[in-house]
């Protein structure tokens, strides 16, 4: 289906007016870009990296954007559009130059495109990661496949910081280990852990979007028995010992739990970290010291740290 992407250059003050009208005008949802984000202070929920390009928002003002089918009487409704905006000077409100542009986009564009430049990609030694709908045989015979649809709202494993947890996992998950996955979000490291022979993985996750996220990939890949997920903030509902702890989250984050999580480690309990921008590589080890962890290995992928501490011999 061929649909219109309708986008207007508007004021501040003008922007609820105009998403009204065009709501009005059959567009289901709004795209707002407004110049004043990049600069602004956002909330974090979940640990997110708020890294905004001036270059992506208009140099002032807010451009909306809304999508309509494109039929026989789209003309008509763009005129439409265009002078309901203009009369909105009777009601006192300014919609600055209204430069209204309109651009044809397919639907496909948005919900498949993206996929064809999503395939196999192995990772470590023995982890594959592979796209639900691409067929793939394996190469060797001890290798281990993680069959993963990550959809529009998470990565496809392949970034270094899941790569260096993978990889960290790999050489260090025993047969009949208890693993706990803090920030699980789709759940890769989860599956990664049962197929390397843990017994018990607990997966846990701020966000509920993950947390659907991670449940649907984990029953995809038929370890559901093992993993169980929970929507939990950090390792606040872990009450039992576990031999290793991986979270690939913020460094601000690492810190906020490393205390939490050197108490639930049983003695020579990993805790594995990354999500570590390459600068702030020691202010974590200098936590994770002060804590109690010894460092056991430190990696470094492009601009990407994981950390791999143990807890001290008592």
């Amino acid at each position: 289906m061929k649909w219109s992407e309708i986008s207007i250059h508007t004021t501040h003050e003008a922007t609820e007016a105009v998403a009204n009208i065009l709501h009005e005008a059959g567009a289901s949802g709004v795209v707002i870009e407004d110049s004043a984000d990049p600069s602004r202070i956002h909330e974090d929920r979940f640990g997110e990296i708020w890294a905004l390009d001036k270059n992506d928002f208009p140099v002032d003002g807010v451009i909306l954007k809304a999508y309509l089918p494109v039929t026989t009487f789209l003309i008509e409704t763009v005129k439409d559009i265009d002078q309901s905006i203009k009369g909105l000077s009777e009601f006192g409100i300014d919609a600055g130059e209204n430069a209204i542009q309109t651009n044809e986009v397919d639907e496909e564009d948005w919900a498949t495109a993206w996929k064809k430049y999503y395939h196999p990609v192995k990772i470590s030694g023995r982890f594959t990661i592979v796209p639900t709908w691409e067929e793939y045989e394996p190469v060797e015979s001890d290798e281990l496949i993680i069959e993963l649809d990550p959809g529009m709202a998470f990565g496809t494993g392949t970034h270094p910081t899941t790569v260096m947890c993978l990889q960290a996992l790999e050489k260090y998950v025993k047969p009949g280990d208890t693993v706990v996955d803090v920030g699980t979000g789709s759940g890769v490291l989860s599956i990664g852990a049962v197929l390397l022979g843990a017994s018990r993985v607990h997966a846990l996750d701020l966000d509920q979007v993950a947390v659907v996220a991670a449940k649907e990939n984990i029953e995809l890949n038929h370890v559901e028995e093992t993993v169980e997920v929970k929507h939990g903030n950090l390792l606040d509902s872990v009450k039992e010992p576990a031999e290793i702890i991986i979270a690939n989250i913020l460094a601000e984050v690492i810190i906020s739990f490393s205390q939490d999580a050197y108490s639930i480690l049983p003695e020579n309990g990993l805790f594995i970290v990354s999500g570590i921008i390459g600068q702030k590589r020691d202010l974590v080890k200098d936590d994770l010291i002060s804590k109690g962890f010894e460092i056991v290995e430190s990696v470094l992928m492009e601009d990407w740290v994981a950390i791999i501490a143990q807890k001290r011999s008592v």
